[in-house]
């Protein structure tokens, strides 16, 4: 994908990615960490992000509010792709930690979908089951992987 972002450290086995988000609330640590969530029938890993907290956690529930939402969003899409590559094209499950963080995602793929396309198949969750992302659809969760 050829969207700004930030460039991230990640750990040796490529599961936990760290950057800095900068903007007018400074410069705020964050991390996305990838973990398995199903082994069967098949491979599925869970992604999850957001702020850094004091004992080096995941807050995902926290809203930084430094004006760069997308830059952040295009951080965690080629964090897939990363991990992707080093680890095989296994399924990426993400959802937010409530709805209007999840609502928030689909705004960012929705705005972004054509150059997601390029490289990554996304489908939503909704109350029927699994579908081909499309635009103006709510969703409940998102499932991808690298074409």
């Amino acid at each position: 994908m050829n969207l700004p972002r930030y460039d991230y450290v990640p750990n040796e086995e490529f599961t936990d990615y760290e950057f800095y988000s900068e903007g007018p609330n400074g410069q705020i640590k964050k991390m996305i960490t990838f973990t398995v969530a199903q082994e069967k029938p098949v491979l599925i890993y869970n992604l999850a992000f957001g702020d850094v907290d004091d004992k080096g956690g995941i807050n995902d529930a926290v809203t930084s509010n430094n004006d760069d939402r997308d830059k952040v969003l295009a951080t965690v899409a080629h964090s897939i792709n990363d991990f992707c590559y080093r680890h095989g094209n296994h399924l990426i499950f993400a959802q937010g930690s409530d709805a209007v963080r999840t609502r928030l995602y689909q705004m960012g793929i929705s705005r972004n979908l054509d150059e997601i396309n390029k490289e990554f198949e996304i489908k939503g969750l909704t109350n029927k089951g699994w579908e081909p992302f499309k635009k103006n659809v709510n969703y409940n969760a998102f499932l991808t992987n690298r074409k």
